[in-house]
């Protein structure tokens, strides 16, 4: 069984630790909720803060190693030259939802910051939450970039186990 290189970015860490957080925040309210029929304000805020956090810090890693789940079945058939194409394809679609989310993100945050808009959890500055879309859909821009020059290239991940 190959053994692959374990993945060190700082998306993956990210990711790895708010779901360590989402964890320990979940079963911390869980344990309060029972003993003192109360439970912590702040959980589901920082919960949702961090899902996004681990949703699109996974996404990063995933496109760095072409592990997103897609229909391969027409790159299979393909001539090298034509599944180049496919994959510049692929590539330009990516780039393109990404970077709305990205510019759509970065005006909510700036509009976050400029209305002084607080969270009705805890009352902490909104635009703290929201800046973290547009900074790691731009990593996911550069995830998917560098995948693309690794498959026009031919360089397949080792450790990719393809279905089909």
């Amino acid at each position: 069984m190959p053994t692959r290189p374990p993945k060190f970015k700082p998306e993956a860490w990210l990711a790895t630790l708010s779901l360590i957080a989402i964890c320990v925040i979940s079963l911390g309210n869980v344990i309060v909720r029972y003993a003192t029929d109360a439970s912590f304000a702040f959980t589901e805020e920082f919960s949702v803060f961090l899902l996004v956090l681990v949703t699109f810090g996974g996404a990063a890693v995933a496109a760095r190693h072409n592990q997103h789940i897609r229909i391969e079945l027409i790159e299979h058939y393909l001539p090298p030259r034509a599944r180049k194409v496919v994959y510049v394809a692929q590539w330009l679609a990516g780039v393109f939802v990404l970077g709305l989310t990205a510019w759509y993100g970065g005006v909510l945050t700036l509009q976050e910051y400029q209305w002084e808009s607080l969270s009705p959890g805890l009352g902490l500055p909104n635009w703290v939450y929201v800046i973290w879309l547009p900074l790691l859909a731009g990593a996911i821009i550069i995830r998917l970039t560098q995948n693309l020059i690794d498959r026009l290239r031919g360089k397949q991940e080792p450790g990719v186990i393809h279905e089909s």
